[in-house]
């Protein structure tokens, strides 16, 4: 089975606004760059993923990750996460994919394991693998098999929509529960109980730290 990572990323000046209370611009953005660098890092020693696609608008962004060799599209016109990843899908269609795996950059936590647990759930034609975030709100991976049998629907209660979306074309669905996965960094809170469960599952914490340049 031919399988591509899709990643959708925001312009790293506007990610993780929530943490602003915490974290400086500065630090968000290494964050948000810390984080994308683990996940591409992670996909590239799992054989069975074929390729990895970023779709931004951030220049600066597809720059670094090119010079990693991963596929980019950069987004253009209006922002619109679900028409975006649909273009996304229907690119690597046309390249022959069999399955599409859809992940977050914000995922600190996100192992191999995790990855080729919910390949494996995925590896019958016309099945859809859900793993949710920690409220069961959010969609935190998607795998759909083939790629574009599912209408794509991110946003405040997408996990229920992507449920209800597979079941209307008759798909498999499969839900895939993970601590890890369920794990990504949005808010002080987050921030706190993604430090706590690295120290847990024994991972290296993501340096996000700045120097102030004054002190």
């Amino acid at each position: 089975m031919k399988v591509w990572t899709i990643m959708p990323v925001k312009p790293l000046v506007r990610s993780k606004s929530r943490l602003a209370p915490v974290l400086t611009n500065a630090e968000r953005e290494r964050l948000s760059l810390g984080m994308l660098m683990h996940n591409i890092h992670l996909l590239k020693t799992i054989p069975e993923i074929a390729g990895t696609l970023i779709i931004s608008r951030d220049t600066k962004v597809l720059a670094v990750v090119r010079d990693l060799g991963v596929s980019t599209v950069q987004e253009s016109g209006q922002p619109e996460l679900n028409s975006a990843l649909t273009r996304a899908t229907d690119l690597l269609r046309s390249w022959g994919v069999d399955a599409v795996l859809v992940l977050p950059t914000d995922l600190p936590l996100l192992a191999a394991e995790d990855v080729r647990q919910i390949l494996h759930l995925g590896r019958f034609t016309s099945t859809v693998v859900i793993a949710p975030d920690a409220e069961h709100d959010g969609t935190n991976a998607l795998l759909v098999n083939p790629p574009g049998i599912l209408e794509y629907s991110y946003g405040a209660g997408s996990f229920d929509r992507h449920i209800r979306n597979a079941e209307l074309v008759g798909a498999t669905v499969q839900i895939y529960e993970s601590e890890r996965i369920a794990m990504d960094v949005d808010t002080p809170s987050d921030l706190e109980r993604y430090l706590m469960l690295a120290e847990k599952y024994e991972v290296p914490v993501i340096d996000y730290h700045v120097l102030d340049p004054q002190n």
